[in-house]
């Protein structure tokens, strides 16, 4: 319980001693049952328990270990590219309930009762996982009173949350399924330096945003270094102007959290020990009292020693145990949201995605992040990333970048096909993502072009560990790769049925299953889930 339903409690129904300390106090009633002796002993609780901060407390949603309704279906026949760096030329896999079940080579063992599907000259993959998208926040069609994507009224919002202004009836997210993409993070734009909140979700159908959050996944906080904030925000009465001020300004913000969480600290500490004591001293003031009691008892049923017992009244009549102060709440520190999210991104709580393109820039958010203690999950845009690849691959940071977007701003200038190659070839983790509602429809083809800008410099990149770049290393940075982005028994059944080679420009994502669940089929008739998709 908090201390701020301690009050409540303590208002209704007058227990303050009970509330703070699990006794029960010296001015409750008791039945005729109970003798004196008992009234006198509080019930202690075994330990005292303290109210921790709400970013800590904030409950993820369960991932649900399988889908009700979901049918029993075996693939048979194609080839498996699994999302792990591996291939499978002919091979089965098998879903139960919404998760696979089987994965390997041959026909496999159908489940009773399962549906077979002959998928054979076909390929199959993990749904693709787009890390950089802002559908629903910025969805079609485009429209000034469609732009929920930037909270523009200050340079840092981190208060704000992505999941609060998505459309889910977005034309796009229909659009995106029917090219393979299972599952997108939606992010704040990136003319803040702290733009808020990102959510993750799976491209099911729903009339709300929370229908479609894919349940379990951590949220993401977006950041922006460069020329963005400081183009926006930048004239002489408003900050950030330059590359200094997006520094300052960051700072300033997670100092701000790093204050909060040093109060939360305090208050927890001060708390355990205010009411560690208070339930000792009842305690012995219990202990006492029955002591008291229980001797009386003894005098009264001329058990004990008639010297003892003139003795015992003596010291009774010269001092009787007082029972403590009730004990009042204290409030714990004042909420503010934007500090909040920063302190979850600090303890790990909340993943740390940058808009940032120079490398000089990154270096730069490294060195942020050094100094108040968070990691940075993906670095996104990075066009710069090859530059410092081995850094990126020695501390683990993403690479979240397009395959072949360059020069559209200065600091676009250095951008070459090859980066995502280069990422990989150093150990690093390459993600192919879009930040565009039409990419997405197309991932497939824009990894291939990413895939073959490396071969064509020398870098031996095989088709399975280029599907990596959509599936496993993206599910990673978001944080869900326990549920997703490989053909692994357990994970759900988000996969993809390609009519040919998923790397060719000519290919169709024919079939796609999210969470076991057929959800497109090309060429079939279906309802279209948005308005703006239906016809006379």
């Amino acid at each position: 319980m908090n201390v701020r339903a301690f009050v409540t409690e303590a208002t209704r129904a007058g227990l303050a001693v009970a509330l703070a300390c699990g006794c029960v106090p010296d001015n409750v009633a008791f039945g005729p049952a109970r003798s004196a002796a008992d009234a006198a002993a509080p019930t202690l609780l075994t330990k005292v328990e303290v109210a921790d901060a709400p970013w800590r407390t904030e409950a993820l949603e369960q991932h649900p270990a399988s889908i009700d309704g979901a049918p029993a279906i075996i693939f048979r026949g194609a080839r498996l590219l699994v999302g792990d760096g591996t291939e499978i030329p002919v091979g089965h896999v098998v879903v139960v309930r919404g998760r696979i079940t089987a994965v390997g080579e041959g026909p496999g063992e159908a489940p009773a009762g399962a549906r077979v599907l002959d998928v054979s000259g076909k390929t199959i993959t993990p749904g693709l996982i787009d890390t950089h998208s802002h559908m629903g926040v910025f969805p079609m069609p485009a429209a000034a009173a469609h732009r929920d994507g930037n909270e523009m009224t200050a340079s840092t919002t981190a208060a704000v949350r992505a999941i609060d202004a998505v459309w889910a009836h977005d034309p796009a997210f229909q659009r995106a399924l029917a090219g393979g993409t299972t599952t997108v993070q939606v992010l704040p734009g990136s003319a803040n330096l702290i733009g808020g909140r990102a959510t993750t979700l799976k491209l099911v159908p729903s009339n709300t945003a929370e229908g479609m959050h894919f349940k379990g996944a951590p949220d993401g906080l977006k950041m922006a270094c460069g020329e963005n904030p400081k183009r926006v925000y930048g004239n002489r009465t408003q900050a950030p102007m330059t590359r200094m001020g997006n520094l300052a300004g960051q700072r300033t913000a997670f100092l701000a959290a790093k204050k909060l969480i040093a109060q939360w600290e305090q208050f927890r500490v001060t708390e355990l020990q205010r009411q560690t004591q208070h339930r000792d001293a009842t305690q012995r003031f219990a202990a006492e009292t029955k002591d008291r009691e229980t001797k009386r008892a003894a005098c009264a049923q001329k058990t004990a020693r008639a010297r003892d017992c003139r003795q015992w009244e003596a010291s009774f009549a010269k001092e009787s145990p007082k029972p403590p102060e009730p004990l009042e709440p204290r409030l714990p520190p004042d909420r503010d949201l934007g500090a909040e999210t920063l302190a979850a991104a600090i303890e790990g709580r909340v993943l740390v995605h940058v808009h940032c393109y120079r490398a000089d820039d990154m270096t730069r958010m490294m060195a942020l992040a050094d100094e108040m203690a968070f990691s940075i999950r993906s670095f996104h845009h990075a066009l710069d990333a090859y530059k410092i690849r081995d850094v990126l691959a020695k501390r683990r940071i993403s690479v979240s970048t397009w395959a072949d977007w360059w020069g559209f701003k200065l600091e676009a200038w250095d951008g070459i096909p090859e980066n995502l190659a280069l990422i990989h070839a150093s150990g690093g983790i390459p993600i192919l993502h879009t930040d565009s509602d039409e990419g997405v429809r197309r991932m497939n083809q824009e990894a291939s072009k990413a895939m073959w800008s490396g071969r064509h410099a020398g870098l031996g990149i095989t088709d399975a560990e280029a599907i990596r770049w959509v599936t496993m290393n993206p599910a990673w940075a978001l944080g869900i790769d326990a549920w997703v982005g490989s053909l692994a028994v357990g994970k759900d059944a988000d996969l993809v049925v390609w009519d040919r080679d998923p790397f060719s420009v000519y290919a169709h994502a024919e079939r796609v299953f999210v969470d076991g669940l057929e959800r497109h089929q090309r060429g079939a008739p279906g309802r279209p889930r948005s308005d703006f998709e239906a016809t006379p």
